[in-house]
């Protein structure tokens, strides 16, 4: 059966050094909720990611041929036969 290892005591800090990492938390949290509250009232707007806008490739690319109607087509097929 295994052993638990015992808590080894922490070193306590000095006291100015604690406050301040008491203080910064505490900063820390009502800037975040400050935060949220201003994006929810609308008065900040919503951060978005920074990336940018992709490029949209067609799926199927035009071709620039022109087509001629079935009577100029006919047309000019005889004109070529006839000579």
């Amino acid at each position: 059966m295994a052993t638990r290892k015992k808590a080894e005591p922490q070193a306590e800090q000095p006291a100015e050094t604690a406050g301040s990492e008491i203080l910064q938390k505490a900063a820390k949290a009502i800037g975040s909720a400050i935060g949220t509250m201003a994006v929810k009232t609308g008065m900040a707007p919503a951060a978005k990611p920074s990336t940018p806008p992709k490029k949209k490739i067609p799926k199927l690319v035009k071709k620039d041929k022109k087509r001629l109607p079935r009577k100029e087509k006919k047309e000019a097929k005889k004109k070529l036969l006839a000579k």
